[in-house]
């Protein structure tokens, strides 16, 4: 068996698709040791969880800015991630852009899960877009993380359909169903070769 895939995880909430990662690491149907969990909130569920699970967790301060960190505390987190001897940085609800400190440091070796089928509804509540526009059909993408909002390579997809009664949040939970299957499933694939990084 070849050695396990070392990720990076980092997140910005209550961490749901980083418990699905751990879960299948833990099942023995994932080869992938989590190396380090980092959130840009101090109190971000994602760190209590990586906590409990024996991991090591980290918060780094993103600075002043909103939607991405400050090119200091990113170059930070890329030099923590590369300490750890992380392979694959794994964004699990991480809700800041990637910029050129991460994206040097891991080419083409960040990956991301959106609740939409991309290109369609790109950015935030991709789910609420859904509904708003009536479409019949949703679900989420892995892709390869580039400098745009959800413009990477794709990886795969998985399809939910909007049913007629749906709200956001309705959607936004059956997505989140399919998320905890399809990203854990990208992981094997990467981990066994069939998708390749870098």
């Amino acid at each position: 068996m070849s050695s396990p895939l070392k990720l990076g995880i980092l997140g910005s909430g209550k961490g749901s698709n980083f418990r699905a990662i751990a879960d299948a690491i833990a099942a023995g149907t994932l080869n992938a040791e989590v190396r380090l969990v980092a959130a840009d909130f101090e109190d971000a569920g994602i760190l209590a969880l990586a906590r409990e699970r024996g991991y090591r967790a980290e918060f780094v301060a993103p600075g002043r800015f909103k939607t991405k960190m400050e090119p200091e505390n990113e170059h930070r987190l890329a030099a923590m991630l590369r300490d750890a001897g992380v392979e694959l940085v794994v964004l699990a609800g991480y809700m800041r852009m990637i910029k050129s400190p991460l994206l040097d440091a891991f080419p083409r070796r960040i990956i991301n899960i959106h609740p939409s089928l991309l290109p369609e509804f790109p950015g935030l509540e991709a789910w609420k877009q859904a509904v708003e526009a009536r479409a019949v059909r949703s679900g989420c993408t892995v892709h390869f993380v580039d400098g745009g909002m959800d413009t990477g390579e794709r990886i795969d997809q998985a399809e939910v359909p909007v049913l007629p009664d749906d709200t956001a949040s309705s959607l936004h939970a059956r997505i989140q169903v399919a998320e905890h299957q399809l990203y854990p499933d990208v992981l094997r694939r990467i981990a066994d070769g069939r998708v390749k990084i870098g």
